[in-house]
C-alpha cells in the first residue's frame, strides 16, 4: 500500500459534496435491489419478539409529556454493546427532556423500521464491520471521547461525514466533552503541596521535573522530545517509558494507583514542582488528566496536546507551552529560571487564591455542562448523549411526517451531517525534528503517518461501498483496491 506523508491529495477519488451524498444515498436505498434483500425484513413482526414490553425498565431523565406506549417508540440501537449504560438487561425505555424512545444493544433490531438512529463508540468502529446496507430511515451517531489515535479514520471529511450525530471532545461536536476529565471548578482550587515543602524535596535531589508514561510510541511522539530535554534539565521519568527512576514502593509500581488517583500515588507526585504533560495526540480541545491532574496537586504543567488549551484554562498564567519555545534547551532554561524564582513560581498557581480564576469561558462551560463526573446527581454522557439523539430521531419524525402530510407547504427536513470539525485531527509529526530527517527504519515512521492516510483510504472505501449499496463489508478491501488502481492511473 502506498506511503503519504506530506499532504492529503487534492484529487481522491470521487469527490462528493455532502448534499450530494446523502441525496445519493436517500435515493439508492430507497430503491434496493429486491434480489438481494427482501422488503419484510424491514418490518418484522415484533423486533422484541422475546421481551414482554411491559417489563422494560425505565431511564427517567428530566421528564417529558411523552404518553406512548413503549410499542410506538422509535428505538436506538447501542452497535457498541459495552457502552449500552443501562443494567442489567439489553433494552430500556428512557424518558428524555422531549420525548421518549426505546434503547437497546440487541442488534437483532438493525433492519426494524422502528429503529430509527445506531449509536457507535469510535474506537470501536471498523469500516471492514460497519452495518451494511446503510439505510436511508436511519441516523448514526458517534460517540468518542477517547485518543484521535484510536481511529483515525474519523479525522478524515470522508469518515466523519458518515454521521449525523456526534459526542466528540471537540467543542464543535453536537455533544461535547472537551472537558470530560475535570469533574469541578474545585478540583483546580484544591489545596497544593506548599512550595516550601517543594523546595526542600528539590534540596534533597529530587528533579525539578517529572514524567510518568508507560504508553510509548503514540502519534505525538512525546518520548522523542522528552528525550531531547533530558539533555538540559534533570527529569525524573517513571513507568515503562524513557524509565530513569524506581517508585518509592513496590505499591505505586501498579498503574491503577494513578488510574485511581490514590492517595499515596498523588501524595508521591505532587512533591514535583513540573509535571510533563504531553498528550499522545494532538488535536483541538483534546486535554486528558495528563493536564489537570497536576492543576489539581498544584504543580506546573508542562504541556503539548490541544493547540487551543488556552481556551479553556482558569486564567492566562497557569501551564507552561512547550511550543511556545523554539528548542527544548531554551524550555530547559525556563523551567530552571522559574525553579529559582518562587515569586514567579507562585504566579502559575494563582488560580488557586480566591479570584485566581478568571476564565468566564471556562466557568460558564462548566455551567452549562448537563452531564457530571463521579457525581450522581447529574446523568453521564452516555445518558445525555442518546438521550440527544432521542429527542433529535422524534424531532426528525415529526417533520418527515407534516412532510409526507403536505408536501408543498412543508419541506423535507434537511438531514444533520457531522463536519471535520467535530474531530479533524491533522496529520502526526515528530514530536522533535523534522520528518525527512528521520530514518526509513525509525519506528514511528513507520507507524502513525501510514495509519493515518490508510485511515483515509478505508473511509472513502466506506463512503464508496454505502453509495453502491453494498451489503457485505468484507468487500472493503475490494473497494480500497480499486480506487488505488485508479489513482495510480491517474499519476
Amino acid at each position: 500500500m502506498e506511503m503519504r506523508i506530506t499532504k492529503e491529495p487534492a484529487g481522491c477519488w470521487r469527490v462528493l459534496t455532502l448534499s450530494l451524498f446523502w441525496m445519493h444515498l436517500s435515493l439508492s436505498q430507497g430503491h434496493l435491489n429486491q434480489d438481494t434483500m427482501e422488503t419484510d425484513v424491514f418490518e418484522p413482526a415484533s423486533a422484541f419478539s422475546d421481551l414482554e414490553f411491559g417489563a422494560l425498565n425505565t431511564y427517567t431523565g428530566p421528564g417529558n409529556n411523552d404518553t406512548r406506549s413503549n410499542k410506538e417508540l422509535p428505538i436506538i440501537l447501542w452497535w457498541s454493546a459495552s457502552l449500552f449504560p443501562h443494567f442489567p438487561g439489553q433494552t430500556e425505555r428512557i424518558d428524555c427532556p422531549r420525548a421518549s424512545c426505546l434503547v437497546t444493544k440487541n442488534r437483532k433490531v438493525q433492519l426494524h423500521k422502528r429503529t430509527k438512529s445506531i449509536i457507535f463508540y469510535g474506537t470501536d468502529f471498523r469500516a471492514y464491520e460497519a452495518p451494511l446496507p446503510r439505510l436511508p430511515h436511519q441516523t448514526w451517531a458517534l460517540f468518542h471521547e477517547e485518543s484521535p489515535m484510536n481511529n483515525y479514520l474519523l479525522s478524515h471529511s470522508p469518515g466523519i461525514r458518515l454521521f449525523n450525530y456526534t459526542a466528540t471532545f471537540r467543542r464543535e461536536s453536537d455533544y461535547p466533552l472537551s472537558l470530560q476529565w475535570l469533574p469541578s471548578m474545585d478540583y483546580l482550587t484544591g489545596p497544593a503541596v506548599s512550595l516550601q515543602e517543594k523546595n526542600r524535596w528539590r534540596r534533597d535531589g529530587l528533579a525539578p521535573v517529572l514524567y510518568m508514561q508507560s504508553h510509548c510510541d503514540v502519534p505525538s511522539d512525546r518520548d522523542r522530545y522528552v528525550q531531547e530535554l533530558m539533555k538540559y534539565i534533570q527529569i525524573d521519568s517513571y513507568g515503562k517509558c524513557l524509565n530513569n527512576k524506581k517508585f518509592p514502593s513496590q505499591r505505586l509500581e501498579d498503574t491503577s494507583t494513578a488510574t485511581m488517583e490514590d492517595d499515596e500515588f498523588m501524595s508521591f507526585v505532587s512533591r514535583y514542582k513540573f509535571h510533563l504533560a504531553l498528550e499522545n495526540g494532538i488535536c483541538s480541545d483534546y486535554m486528558t488528566e495528563k493536564l489537570w491532574r497536576p492543576m489539581y496537586q498544584g504543580a506546573v504543567p508542562v504541556y503539548r496536546g490541544s493547540p487551543s488549551v488556552l481556551d479553556w484554562m482558569p486564567n492566562n498564567h497557569s501551564i507552561v507551552l512547550i511550543d511556545d519555545f523554539p528548542s527544548p534547551k531554551d524550555l530547559a532554561d525556563f523551567l530552571l529560571s522559574l525553579d529559582q524564582n518562587d515569586t514567579e513560581y507562585l504566579r502559575y498557581l494563582k488560580y488557586k487564591q480566591p479570584g485566581g480564576i478568571t476564565n468566564h469561558f471556562l466557568v460558564d462551560s462548566m455551567e452549562r455542562r448537563e452531564w457530571g463526573v463521579n457525581d450522581m446527581s447529574k446523568p453521564n454522557y452516555l445518558n445525555g448523549f442518546e438521550c440527544l439523539v432521542c429527542d433529535r430521531e422524534n424531532e426528525r419524525q415529526v417533520a418527515e411526517r407534516a412532510h409526507k402530510r403536505a408536501p408543498l407547504s412543508m419541506p423535507t427536513p434537511e438531514p444533520r451531517i457531522a463536519t471535520n470539525s467535530h474531530m479533524g485531527c491533522p496529520l502526526p509529526t515528530p514530536g522533535y525534528g523534522k520528518v525527512e530527517d528521520l530514518t526509513e527504519n525509525d519506528s514511528w515512521m513507520q507507524m502513525w503517518p501510514q495509519d493515518y492516510w490508510q485511515s483515509l483510504d478505508q473511509a472513502e472505501g466506506l463512503e464508496a461501498m454505502i453509495l453502491h449499496n453494498e451489503t457485505d463489508p468484507g468487500k472493503l478491501w475490494d473497494y480500497m483496491h480499486d480506487m488505488m488502481m485508479k489513482r495510480g492511473r491517474r499519476h
